[in-house]
């Protein structure tokens, strides 16, 4: 049917039917924006939870310090302890936690971690992960010690510690356990967050005791770029390969925190860790560490005398295993009759009141075969009259007994003894009390 055969009143229907159509589908696509953009909105809220908001003339609190490695000498500092905001340097103890895992065999570099929506959502600088994607451990190590990739540290988060706040929870007992006394991390990243504390002297212990406990990782840090699907991945370290001896290994920046610059250097066999933490800018910050690094490295030592940097014991103190004391007499329905252990006796002194002892020790008074000292029965004082030479008939049996039942009845008369009597000896050596 052409529109030109209706009647006009038809025609002009029809079109208002077009008209409502249409404006009924721009509605639903603006309604469909909106929503999407309201929901962009309260996730960029909920992370910029407790994000900082300065003005333009906001200039952040300055701190540094400059350790000799090899040491432990502090060379230089300025409010070393001083509260700062750690901003990326927060993915060192992020990577040291996931160095830790692959370290333990929970990961491989080549183990794929699934990306969920709270990390794919996290502010730049990142890699741009898409949700229920995977990336590889050894492409995340290198995405956040070159770019600094948020998203990449959340996915590490959430495949270490379940959620990224259960696993900041782990990081700032990590750094308790090494030291760092004045950090805490509510996240993985470092983005913008009051609770995020550290120190200079905290990031410079952290910067020594990834270096100490994980060598063979440790080398990402010096990595100048990469190649991420199609791209490279340029390191935001600018003094890499500028420096000379400079291994690493981490920036930072945000608003609240300023231009922050952990390094390690190692030149002439001496090794140094410096931190600048509140720089004005980039340029600002580097000029600064280099004029650290330069005039600071002269004094360090060229020998190692400081211990490597390593994790506090556990705390909680484990109760004392106690000793138990070896027995001194067996119940009497475990003695057995004299008969069955002739072969073992052996002729001592003639003192007999030492208290009774189990035939491990060999000061005990051996000469009575008809009835052993450790039985139930009070032990004869025989102090006042000296014990008669026994007959050959007493030395030794005259049936001998066979060697399984002789082999028993030493097992049975004497529990405690490190060394058991040989039944065919006729002497025995005395050991001193306690000896056994």
């Amino acid at each position: 049917m052409r529109l030109g055969s209706l009647s006009p009143a038809y025609r002009l229907a029809f079109i208002g039917l077009l008209a409502t159509a249409f404006v009924a589908g721009s509605s639903w696509d603006c309604a469909q924006a909106r929503a999407q953009r309201q929901h962009a909105k309260q996730a960029e809220k909920k992370q910029a939870k407790h994000r900082p908001i300065h003005g333009p003339n906001y200039n952040p609190p300055y701190a540094d310090i400059v350790v000799d490695a090899k040491s432990d000498q502090v060379l230089h500092e300025v409010n070393p302890d001083a509260p700062r905001h750690p901003a990326s340097l927060t993915k060192v103890m992020t990577l040291y936690m996931l160095f830790e895992q692959i370290e333990a065999g929970k990961f491989k570099l080549d183990t794929p971690l699934q990306v969920s929506t709270h990390a794919a959502i996290q502010n730049p600088t990142k890699l741009g992960l898409k949700p229920n994607s995977t990336i590889s451990v050894e492409d995340a190590i290198k995405g956040m010690c070159t770019r600094s990739a948020n998203d990449a540290a959340v996915v590490v988060a959430e495949a270490v510690g379940g959620t990224e706040e259960d696993f900041s929870r782990l990081m700032t007992e990590k750094a308790h356990s090494l030291g760092m006394t004045n950090s805490t991390y509510v996240n993985a990243s470092g983005l913008p967050a009051e609770e995020q504390i550290t120190t200079a002297r905290d990031q410079a212990i952290l910067g020594r005791a990834i270096q100490d406990r994980f060598p063979a990782y440790y080398r990402y840090f010096s990595t100048v770029s990469f190649r991420y699907r199609g791209k490279d991945i340029h390191n935001h370290n600018g003094l890499l390969g500028q420096v000379r001896g400079m291994d690493g290994i981490k920036t930072g920046y945000t608003e609240a925190s300023g231009y922050n610059l952990l390094s390690s250097v190692r030149r002439d066999e001496k090794h140094i860790v410096a931190v600048v933490l509140g720089g004005k800018s980039g340029a600002a910050r580097n000029e600064r560490m280099r004029q650290l690094i330069e005039e600071h490295i002269l004094h360090a030592s060229n020998r190692r005398t400081a211990p490597p940097i390593m994790e506090a014991a556990d705390p909680k103190p484990k109760a004392p295993v106690e000793k138990t004391a070896p027995a001194v007499s067996l119940p009497p329905a475990q003695v057995t009759p004299p008969e069955t252990v002739g072969p073992t006796l052996v002729k001592v002194g003639p003192a007999q009141s030492q208290p009774a002892k189990p035939q491990g020790d060999t000061s005990a008074p051996q000469d009575q075969p008809a009835k052993p000292q450790w039985e139930a029965s009070p032990p004869q004082d025989q102090t006042s009259k000296p014990q008669a030479e026994p007959t050959p008939a007493q030395d030794r049996p005259a049936k001998p007994q066979p060697p399984a039942k002789a082999t028993a009845a030493t097992k049975v008369s004497a529990p405690h003894a490190r060394r058991p009597a040989t039944p065919t000896s006729a002497t025995t050596v005395i050991a001193p009390r306690g000896a056994w």
